[in-house]
């Protein structure tokens, strides 16, 4: 088999300590498994030296890497979504910049590529973090896995490679972190398939989580059920993208 071409993406908030080093860790991994590729990264209004260290990896690997700073934050999710439109070639990887997985591991899921595989998703082998933040990060998970009817072990290991082609079909339209399980959701809908690799997780060496903050928690908690009833309910993704879905086996555009 041909080696893939992949876009890989870090969405980057004060992430100085880490990122120079998941970039770095990327482009070393692509040179072994992909035929093309590229490295990009957003910076969401960082107030740290991200943007500094940003330029200088752009000054190293002109060729190779590329990034945006925004002056107005986009979200995570608004990232995520915003990096699937930018993304170049046919594989379309994310991980979070702040290396609480390992970059390098990427090969592992490239292994995975097949024909009948559209989404290659990590599932952390053990979870590295404060011991409260495991334990919500546990329940929070098998909540949404519970309430959505998700079929991947790890609906909140947000290492990810993904055909890029599944985008010309599902739509995505989260700003926040509810964007994994609208995306894990919709893709699972829509009747792409999954396989699933075990990945090591690390514990933050720098910087601090934006996800686990009371206002953000109930944010989270209305949106959940705001999808719930528009996915599960109502079954939104099932009735658009399942005929899509149809017409791109058929090799027809979703638009015809």
């Amino acid at each position: 088999m041909p080696k893939p071409s992949i876009s890989v993406f870090f969405p980057c908030y004060n992430d100085a300590g880490t990122i120079g080093i998941m970039v770095m860790r990327a482009l070393q991994s692509l040179r072994e498994v992909a035929d093309a590729y590229e490295v990009f990264v957003f910076d969401d209004g960082s107030s740290d030296d991200s943007r500094e260290i940003l330029a200088e990896l752009k000054r190293i690997y002109p060729n190779e890497f590329w990034y945006e700073a925004h002056q107005e934050p986009y979200g995570y999710g608004g990232q995520i979504r915003a990096a699937i439109q930018a993304a170049r070639k046919e594989w379309f990887f994310y991980t979070d910049g702040d290396a609480q997985y390992d970059a390098r591991e990427l090969k592992r899921l490239v292994e995975k590529i097949a024909d009948d595989v559209d989404v290659v998703n990590g599932y952390k082998i053990k979870r590295q973090d404060p011991w409260i933040r495991i334990v919500l990060g546990y329940a929070y998970q098998y909540f949404i896995k519970f309430i959505f009817g998700l079929q991947i072990r790890d609906v909140d290991c947000d290492f990810r490679l993904m055909r890029r082609k599944i985008f010309e079909v599902v739509e995505l339209e989260s700003t926040s972190g509810t964007i994994t399980f609208e995306l894990v959701k919709k893709i699972q809908d829509a009747g792409y398939r999954f396989v699933e690799v075990p990945v090591h997780h690390y514990y933050r060496q720098y910087g601090t989580s934006q996800f686990f903050n009371f206002p953000r928690v109930g944010r989270t908690l209305v949106a959940i059920w705001g999808w719930w009833w528009r996915l599960v309910v109502k079954q939104e993704a099932v009735k658009a993208y399942q005929p899509k879905r149809a017409l791109q086996l058929r090799g027809q555009s979703a638009e015809d």
